[in-house]
């Protein structure tokens, strides 16, 4: 199996997987359109392979392979910064909603003592 051939079949098993998880409701769609354009891009890089000797040699790297690892690198160190912002922000709505519900659970302890007094 060659190279591209096997880039060209984990693309689309990548693809039909992300659409499946998006179909479930098991991942949203900012997320998703993230990686299926990550799955696309791939697909491209594997159907056309000079594309990616042609970007290189635009770029200045000698090796089209060291281009695609350091794009591959810095869009997983995005993504993991983009989940850390977003883990962030729900853990700091999660800790309101606690504080607001022990809150409300204080105004209803103390209606019912006023109740039955």
């Amino acid at each position: 199996m060659t190279a591209n051939l096997l880039a060209g079949v984990t693309a689309i098993i990548t693809f039909v997987f992300v659409f499946s998880l998006l179909r479930r409701g098991a991942l949203r769609e900012k997320y998703a359109v993230l990686w299926l354009f990550f799955s696309g891009a791939a697909l491209f890089f594997a159907l056309v392979p000079g594309a990616l000797d042609w970007i290189a040699g635009l770029v200045g790297v000698a090796a089209p392979v060291n281009l695609l690892f350091f794009v591959t690198v810095v869009l997983l160190v995005l993504v993991s910064v983009q989940l850390s912002y977003e883990l962030s922000r729900h853990e700091m709505r999660i800790r309101r909603l606690a504080e607001e519900i022990a809150l409300l659970q204080q105004e209803i302890d103390e209606s019912r003592e006023q109740r039955d007094n």
